[in-house]
C-alpha cells in the first residue's frame, strides 16, 4: 500500500483516532470524551482477552487493581456487579472480566467502530487511516492501543515446528482439544502455569519445563496486605510487584526519573514470571522439571521429540509455548512507512514523552509498548487510569477543544 504522505488527501476529518478496543483503548475514549475531545475508536472491544486466552482462566490481579478506570470511577467491577447482578468472585474468571469490559464499552463507549485499521501514515495535515474495508479518513492525533498480539515471543528452537505439533499459549480460546494427549508447556510464568493446570484438569498428560531454578509465587503472604497502614505503605493497589517495589512502579512519573539500569533491574523483579499462589494445589499432579532449557525441538512422525539442555529427550504429541510476548512496535502491521522511518525506539519499544506521545508528532501508545518509557505499570489493566489521565492532560491542552463528541 502507498504511503499516505504520497497521496492526494483531504483536511482533517476528526480530532483524534484510538486504534484498539480493549482496557486501554476503551479508557482512553472514555477520557478523552469526558474531556470534550473529538474521537473516534476502531477494534473488536476485549478481543485479545476473549480469542487469545484460554477458557477457565482466572485474573492474576487483584479487585482493586482489576477496574478499568473512567473519569467518574462509575464502572468499576462493584458498579458492573451492582447493576448486572452477576456475582464476580476473586480470583476473577476470565469469562466475567470480558464481560465486564463489553458492559463498560456499552456504558461509555458505545459507538465503537468494529472494522479494523489496516493502514496508518502521515499526510501533510496529520495522519491518514485507511480501514479494512477500504475507507479512508484524515486525523490530528492517533492513540495506538492495539495490545499485545503483534508481540508473541516464539523461542527459535521451535522455528522449522509445525503449527499442528507447537503453538504459542495466545493461539488457544479452549485446552479441551488436548485431552488424553501428551503436551509440554514451556515457560514458568502464570501463563504457563495456569495452562498447565487447565490441560491436566481437562485429561492431558503434561509436563511444565521451566528455565529457572524455582519457581516464582505471588501470595504466599497474604497477611502483610492487612496490616493497616503497613501495608500502605508497603503495597499500592494497582497490584504490581512485591512491596515496596509496588509503590514506586504505581508513580510512573517519579520511577522514569530514575537510572535506566536501575529502571530495568525493577521492572523485571515487579514482573518476573511467577504464578499466583492460588494455583499450588492445581499442580500438585503436574510434574515441573526446574532449570531445564529445550535446546533442540524436531517433528518425528506425528509427534515432536524435545531435546533439553542435560541431554535428556521428550517425545510429545504437542509443545505449548507460554513464552510471553516481545514488544517490537515494528511489528505492528498497520503502521505505515513514513511513521516507522521517523519513530524513535529503544530494544522495539516506542520512546515516549509527555501525554505517552511519540517522536511521531500527534501519535501516542498505551499499554505495554508504554512501558519502557513509564514502567511496568503499563503492562497491566490497573495503568489505564495513569495512560487516560496523560492522554487528557496532553491532548486536551493542546486542541483546546471544549466541545464534546455524541455518544
Amino acid at each position: 500500500m502507498r504511503s499516505a504522505s504520497n497521496r492526494d488527501w483531504p483536511q482533517i476529518h476528526c480530532d483524534v483516532v484510538v486504534i484498539g478496543a480493549g482496557p486501554y483503548g476503551l479508557s482512553a475514549a472514555a477520557y478523552l470524551r469526558d474531556a470534550g475531545v473529538e474521537t473516534r475508536i476502531f477494534g473488536e472491544p476485549m478481543s485479545f482477552w476473549t480469542n487469545h486466552m484460554p477458557a477457565g482462566m482466572f485474573l492474576r490481579s487483584n479487585w482493586a487493581a482489576s477496574h478499568i478506570a473512567d473519569p467518574a470511577q462509575r464502572t468499576t467491577l462493584d458498579a458492573y456487579r451492582l447493576a448486572t447482578g452477576n456475582q464476580l468472585s476473586a480470583p476473577i474468571p476470565l469469562e466475567q472480566f470480558v464481560q465486564y469490559g463489553k458492559w463498560y464499552q456499552s456504558q461509555l463507549v458505545p459507538n465503537v467502530d468494529r472494522r479494523p485499521v489496516a493502514n496508518l501514515d502521515l499526510t501533510e495535515h496529520g495522519f491518514g487511516v485507511t480501514l479494512s474495508d477500504g475507507e479512508t479518513f484524515t486525523c490530528r492525533r492517533v492513540i495506538v492501543a492495539s495490545g499485545i498480539g503483534a508481540f508473541v515471543c516464539r523461542p527459535p528452537e521451535f522455528d522449522a515446528v509445525p503449527a499442528a505439533l507447537a503453538s504459542h499459549s495466545s493461539e488457544h480460546q479452549d485446552l479441551n482439544c488436548f485431552k488424553g494427549c501428551r503436551v509440554v508447556v514451556v515457560g514458568g510464568g502464570q501463563s504457563a502455569l495456569e495452562s498447565a493446570a487447565l490441560l491436566c484438569e481437562a485429561g492431558a498428560d503434561v509436563e511444565v519445563i521451566v528455565r529457572q531454578s524455582e519457581l516464582n509465587w505471588v501470595g504466599l503472604h497474604p497477611r502483610l496486605h492487612h496490616l493497616g497502614p503497613i501495608s500502605y505503605l508497603l503495597y499500592s493497589n494497582r497490584d504490581v510487584g512485591p512491596a515496596g517495589i509496588s509503590q514506586l512502579v504505581a508513580m510512573p512519573w517519579l520511577f522514569r526519573k530514575f537510572p535506566r539500569s536501575f529502571q530495568a533491574l525493577t521492572s523485571y523483579r515487579a514482573i518476573r514470571p511467577a504464578g499466583s499462589a492460588w494455583l499450588r494445589p492445581r499442580l500438585s499432579s503436574v510434574p515441573i522439571s526446574l532449570g531445564h532449557r529445550i535446546v533442540s525441538a524436531s517433528p518425528t512422525e506425528s509427534q515432536l521429540r524435545l531435546t533439553l539442555d542435560d541431554g535428556s529427550e521428550r517425545r510429545v504429541d504437542h509443545a505449548i509455548l507460554a513464552t510471553g510476548f516481545r514488544v517490537d512496535v515494528s511489528r505492528i502491521g498497520f503502521l505505515g512507512q513514513e511513521v516507522r522511518r521517523r519513530l524513535e525506539m529503544a530494544g522495539g519499544y516506542p520512546v515516549l514523552k509527555r501525554g505517552l506521545e511519540s517522536s511521531v508528532s500527534g501519535l501516542h501508545f498505551l499499554g505495554k509498548p508504554a512501558a519502557w518509557s513509564f514502567g511496568p505499570l503499563l503492562g497491566f489493566v490497573s495503568g489505564t487510569e495513569f495512560a487516560s489521565k496523560e492522554l487528557v492532560r496532553c491532548i486536551a491542552r493542546k486542541n483546546g477543544t471544549t466541545k464534546r463528541n455524541d455518544q
